[in-house]
């Protein structure tokens, strides 16, 4: 009996060691990873993707939209964002996590800014002279160097997806005078400003787009203009009267409450994860230059960066 008693209390005591073990392990359930629709966000997906398979994990890439994506952190839709942007998604992220169930899980090493600029060749081919100074743009002479066939005479910049700023850019060049000569055209993907961009060199032609860094031109040569600088409320959504450029900011990672709970150890490598400026750049520049597929890019990027990312995994 004392025997039976003693193999019993084993049997008990590794029921609850196993269940121990297993509540402190990842669930087996996929991490939600969302994609946006620019370069260096799906590829920095697939790399996140690929760091959390290693460490025996499960991953599902979800479609999302940049601006709702937060939300539907929030409610546990997805799992995490990656790139949380401040200029363009900061007031979403804000109301989320005022909401509850989304949780700010630190900084990337890069700082962003997203605005209006141009290629440095626009200068070299003295094609708006007194750039990058936003008061070159009230000179005739200028704007008519940026005219396109669809422009109405007007010298055209070419905003990034309305998904992602709604009227911001029109709004501002309407607020400082200058939309008697430019015009503010909405771009259907990313794609579509690199398109732009290649276009407007082999036209020789000048060409004003909205961009960001950490980016892959970075490396190319691209100049952001000098618009009056942010400050806080400056902008028409906040009641401010527009006439600000954007702000150096934040580049966040979010997740939902829950999953850091049935997926600690991704949690805490996620938490350590952080690129810089040159590490973001080259992602989107596998898929922008190199013209690799978005996973692709990512097994590359692995491969190549063990280094990197392997320590952020113990």
């Amino acid at each position: 009996m004392r025997k039976l008693i003693s193999l019993l209390s084993a049997v008990v005591i590794s029921l609850v060691s196993f269940v121990g073990i297993a509540n402190s392990a990842d669930s087996k359930k996929p991490t939600r990873i969302p994609t946006h629709n620019w370069s260096s966000q799906v590829v920095m997906a697939y790399v996140i993707g690929g760091i959390i398979e290693d460490m025996g994990g499960n991953v599902e890439y979800v479609p999302a939209d940049s601006q709702a994506v937060y939300e539907s952190i929030r409610i546990g839709d997805v799992d995490i964002s990656h790139e949380v942007w401040e200029s363009a998604f900061g007031k979403s992220f804000t109301t989320a996590l005022d909401a509850g169930g989304l949780l700010d899980w630190g900084d990337h090493e890069a700082r962003t800014l997203e605005d209006m600029g141009y290629p440095n060749w626009v200068t070299d081919k003295g094609l708006c002279p007194g750039l990058p100074d936003w008061t070159a743009l009230k000179n005739p002479d200028c704007a008519k160097n940026f005219v396109t066939p669809d422009s109405d005479g007007k010298g055209r910049m070419l905003e990034g997806p309305q998904t992602w700023h709604g009227d911001l850019i029109p709004q501002r060049i309407e607020a400082l005078g200058l939309a008697d000569l430019w015009w503010v055209k909405f771009a259907g993907s990313a794609d579509a400003l690199w398109a732009e961009l290649a276009a407007a060199k082999k036209e020789g032609r000048g060409t004003i787009i909205f961009n960001w860094t950490p980016n892959f031109t970075d490396g190319a040569g691209f100049t952001f203009i000098d618009f009056p600088p942010y400050t806080a409320g400056c902008r028409p959504e906040d009641g401010g009267d527009g006439k600000c450029g954007s702000p150096d900011g934040y580049l966040k990672k979010a997740v939902n409450a829950d999953w850091t709970k049935t997926h600690p150890a991704a949690a805490k490598m996620f938490k350590r994860l952080s690129f810089s400026t040159g590490q973001i750049g080259a992602m989107a520049a596998l898929v922008d230059v190199d013209k690799m597929t978005h996973e692709d890019a990512g097994k590359k990027w692995l491969a190549d960066n063990e280094s990197v990312w392997k320590p952020w995994t113990k």
